[in-house]
């Protein structure tokens, strides 16, 4: 493949011409790629709430960390890779960021054969886990160079929501997968459940090693390093003394921490609250998922901070009536109510990304958008630690869901004040970025 040598997506006719066929290559790639990524990161969402099942003897407060533990160490590596694009180049570290995910897929498989496996073993793999997690924010800022601001939204919200869906494929497959013993014979032997059904649970993990390799040939032959955007690490670092990358933060906090944390959490939630409706987990992350583009889209047409503001008066009341059918054990209210949560939270998972680039320069923006994101990944630690905490305390969940409405209402003050009153300082030229 040809190296592309110049690159200014702002002119038209260069972006008809040749710059949007190779934008839209390196997006198709950079897709299944960030999906292989969340796939990996949430698998202990659907592996914890099996092990005992299958001759493990962890706790429930165990099980929810090795739940937890993912989302705090790909929150953390999120900060790394946020600057990895800017030193190495998108390709370059695409590709390694992808063949790494090779490496907790390996060792969930062999692990969870063996039920004397510790939970010290246990929780290492889930913390490498947390390599699938850190490839969002490296992914959003490569893309975001490749397109024009007019099409970034809508072009950050397909990368990130199907990436995203990555959490729904997961929970929907590997059900589905466990049940089979056509790969036994390279996977190994199955494990037997207390009513004598057999499963493999290693298939898991397994199934995913060979699309991991595939996609990391196709990121290395068919993705690029643009021209321009490398920067040393203090050329990045310089978006930690802007005030609106903090303030952007925690309303990315507010909508992409919340869809993380309530996918990491919703699989065990339903377990402990509804058993026999476990089957149904997969379905809030994939509606969220479903939702990101279409917050991308809707904001490049009304406006981010407009409708960031809507889905957290959304997500408010959808945090309202999760407490009210849970309290009253009722399935259906609980689930609708759960769902409108995740629809909201996946919208404004895109609007907020789509305000980004409207705030900062593009050489700011795109450490700016994994920045955020690395924050915002800590929701999928925090919320189900949350969740335990709350049973702990009062036997049920209606504290946790409090505070979750505590910090929306903050959220949507912020988001009046700093980006949609019509005195507001923080409407920003391109050129025009202020600390």
């Amino acid at each position: 493949m040809a190296r592309i040598n110049t690159w200014n997506p702002e002119d038209d006719r260069f972006w008809q011409s040749e710059g949007k066929k190779h934008a839209q290559r390196n997006l198709w790639i950079s897709v299944p790629s960030l999906m292989l990524a969340f796939i990996v990161w949430q698998i202990w969402s659907v592996v914890a709430i099996r092990l005992n099942d299958i001759g493990f003897n962890f706790t429930d407060q165990q099980l929810f960390t090795l739940a937890a533990m993912p989302g705090l160490v790909g929150a953390t590596l999120r900060f790394v890779y946020t600057f990895g694009v800017g030193m190495m180049g998108g390709r370059n570290w695409t590709v390694l960021t992808t063949a790494v995910l090779a490496i907790p897929a390996v060792g969930i498989g062999f692990a969870v054969q063996n039920p004397d496996t510790p939970f010290s073993v246990m929780l290492l793999l889930a913390a490498l886990c947390g390599l699938g997690g850190g490839n969002f924010s490296s992914s959003s800022s490569n893309i975001s160079f490749f397109f024009p601001k007019k099409a970034r939204g809508t072009a950050l919200g397909i990368n990130g929501g199907l990436g995203n869906m990555g959490v729904s494929v997961v929970q929907f497959v590997t059900p589905l997968i466990i049940t089979t013993g056509t790969f036994a014979f390279i996977s190994g032997d199955g494990q037997k459940l207390s009513n004598g059904q057999e499963v493999w649970l290693q298939n898991a993990a397994f199934i995913w090693l060979i699309p991991i390799a595939i996609v990391t040939i196709a990121a290395w032959f068919g993705m690029d390093n643009l021209p321009g955007t490398k920067q040393s690490f203090s050329d990045q670092f310089v978006i930690v003394k802007r005030k609106h990358t903090w303030i952007m933060t925690w309303l990315y906090v507010a909508t992409f921490g919340s869809f993380i944390g309530y996918s990491a959490a919703f699989p065990l939630l339903l377990k402990t609250q509804f058993p026999e409706r476990i089957s149904l987990a997969f379905l809030g992350a994939f509606l969220a998922a479903a939702s990101r583009p279409v917050g991308g889209w809707l904001a490049d047409k009304m406006g981010g901070a407009k409708l960031t503001s809507i889905v957290l008066v959304v997500m408010m009341a959808g945090a309202g009536s999760v407490i009210f059918f849970l309290g009253n054990k009722q399935f259906s209210g609980f689930l609708v109510s759960f769902l409108i949560l995740f629809i909201a939270a996946g919208i404004g998972s895109g609007s907020t990304f789509q305000m980004i680039p409207g705030i900062f320069v593009p050489k700011e923006a795109a450490p700016v958008l994994g920045f955020t994101a690395a924050f915002a990944a800590y929701g999928s630690f925090l919320i189900p630690k949350l969740f335990g905490w709350s049973v702990n305390i009062s036997g049920g969940y209606a504290p946790a869901f409090f505070i979750f409405i505590g910090f929306y209402v903050l959220s949507i003050v912020l988001n009046w004040y700093y980006y949609q009153r019509k005195e507001s300082v923080a409407v920003f030229e391109a050129k025009k970025t202020t600390a």
